[in-house]
């Protein structure tokens, strides 16, 4: 058993409600120093709302409960000042529309310049020459001119990497990357994924990768956690999550999967929608799509509980594996 990288940021019991309608329902994880953590699930599961929460982004109406520690301080409920520094400079995050979040009036080298003056104190001359560091460690080419250049004169790609550069910019020591890839053509997909990779391995960094697609994550993760409508249903190791998946819904979302070579198959969609917040049903949520569903999954929400070595899952149909199965991996 590989031993676990010592916690960065731990989640405890975290809970965020709406207008009185609860939206998470007490998520527990925690993403090791350097560790690639993965976050999966369809829209609508929390993942984005998990972050949001831990980094005190959510509007006032939202109500968070729990605890959320970087190196064991509390984050929530502290005052915004202390979390100005936190946001940026030891936890980065990078959204999932790089056209909405960057400044179309001001030229990137001052919206990166931004970043460096206020998490690194340069000015000046030194601004620029670290700005376009960044944009040279982020693959932009040119770098140089483009300081110069607004973000309607990049394409999507430069301009998701010109948002790395930004994350980058404080030296966080954790990079939560919301969906950084669905607007970008496969192509470019594999090369922002291939760069998160290179700069978390010369960094070390930690990153968190929010995504609903499981090949992104396969790529580019050393543990997953699985999300559905506000909960985590299932944790483990990549490697064997993807050879042996033990919820029904992770199943599902392999099985939903084409695959990248070999026999060609038949796609298993799963049926129907997530549910709403205000609309759950009784027990476990998933219940009303899952095709392994039996009465006793309506009498209560079942735990996350430890079904294996480094595996948990929350489904009364998986028991505590007895020893290991082994099973051809899904991805190559």
């Amino acid at each position: 058993m590989v031993a676990r990288p010592e916690p960065l940021v731990t989640i405890r019991d975290l809970a965020v409600s709406f207008d009185g309608v609860r939206a998470l329902h007490g998520i527990d994880l925690s993403v090791g120093r350097g560790e690639a953590l993965g976050l999966v699930g369809e829209s609508g599961c929390g993942k984005s709302v998990t972050w949001l929460a831990a980094l005190g982004l959510l509007p006032k109406k939202a109500k968070v409960t729990g605890s959320v520690q970087l190196d064991g301080r509390e984050l929530l409920g502290v005052a915004p000042a202390v979390l100005d520094d936190v946001r940026g400079g030891r936890i980065a995050m990078i959204f999932q529309d790089p056209a909405s979040a960057l400044n179309p009036v001001l030229r990137l080298g001052k919206q990166v310049g931004e970043a460096l003056a206020l998490h690194r104190g340069l000015s000046g001359s030194a601004i620029k020459a670290e700005a376009k560091r960044l944009f040279d460690l982020v693959g932009i080419p040119d770098a140089a001119r483009r300081l110069d250049a607004f973000p309607h004169e990049l394409s999507g790609g430069q301009n998701q990497r010109v948002m790395i550069a930004m994350a980058l910019a404080g030296n966080p020591d954790l990079l939560v990357a919301d969906e950084p890839t669905t607007a970008l053509d496969a192509t470019i997909q594999a090369q922002i994924l291939e760069l998160l990779t290179r700069i978390r391995q010369e960094t070390g960094m930690a990153l968190v990768l929010i995504s609903h697609d499981l090949g992104v994550i396969s790529q580019t993760c050393d543990r997953v956690c699985v999300m559905y409508a506000g909960r985590i249903i299932e944790t483990a190791p990549a490697d064997l999550l993807f050879q042996r998946p033990l919820h029904p819904y992770t199943r599902g979302l392999i099985s939903a999967l084409p695959p990248l070579d070999g026999v060609r198959r038949r796609l298993s969609p799963i049926e129907g929608n997530v549910p709403e917040p205000w609309n759950l049903p009784p027990g476990c949520a998933f219940a009303p799509r899952c095709p392994q569903a039996l009465a006793a999954c309506d009498a209560g929400v079942p735990p996350l509980a430890d079904k294996a070595p480094e595996r948990r899952a929350a489904c009364i149909r998986v028991a505590p594996a007895q020893a290991p199965v082994q099973h051809e991996p899904v991805f190559a």
